[in-house]
């Protein structure tokens, strides 16, 4: 897998994994943002300085994913994952698992757990993250759940993850 730091150019490709995803927005009520919404969140996710947007590609460079983060955040030690999202043709392949075991690597100086929200019901989320080693943390339904594990906590083995090649662009 390789893992590019999203810029505002990257906006087009974004909306496309968007458009490829529908489930996503279905389960979340609401309709796919238009590529002028994409590139408006994206110019407002970059002002932040302790927010990291990236797309996640295949060894071919097809983007598969994107990966939103965000430093100190609820707290000073926290690295909460706003999303983690998948093209739905290439989910149940082990992407977003690669994607926290690449992401869990690379975690900032200072972090002290890391943690995923869960928007909506969506129970396969919840046990998506839950066969990492998160934990129930924090229930503020019906808009979303928080799972989270303590950085340096040993994650579960099954199917070990396969090693990771990064780069950066």
């Amino acid at each position: 897998m390789n893992v590019t730091p999203l810029a505002l150019h990257h906006a087009p490709l974004l909306h496309q994994l968007y458009a490829a995803s529908p489930g996503y927005f279905e389960l979340l009520s609401t309709r796919l943002p238009t590529l002028s919404e994409v590139q408006r969140d994206v110019e407002v996710a970059l002002l932040d300085p302790r927010r990291s947007l990236e797309l996640l590609l295949d060894e071919s460079g097809e983007v598969i994913g994107s990966l939103d983060c965000k430093r100190d955040f609820p707290e000073v030690g926290d690295l909460t994952i706003n999303l983690l999202l998948i093209r739905e043709d290439r989910q149940s392949q082990g992407w977003g698992r690669r994607a926290v075991r690449h992401l869990e690597g690379r975690v900032p100086p200072g972090t002290t757990r890391i943690l995923a929200s869960v928007l909506g019901d969506n129970p396969r989320g919840a046990r998506f993250w839950e066969r990492l080693g998160f934990t129930f943390t924090l229930d503020a339904r019906p808009v979303m759940t928080w799972y989270a594990r303590p950085v340096g906590t040993r994650p579960p083995t099954p199917a070990a993850a396969a090693p990771l090649r990064a780069s950066h662009d």
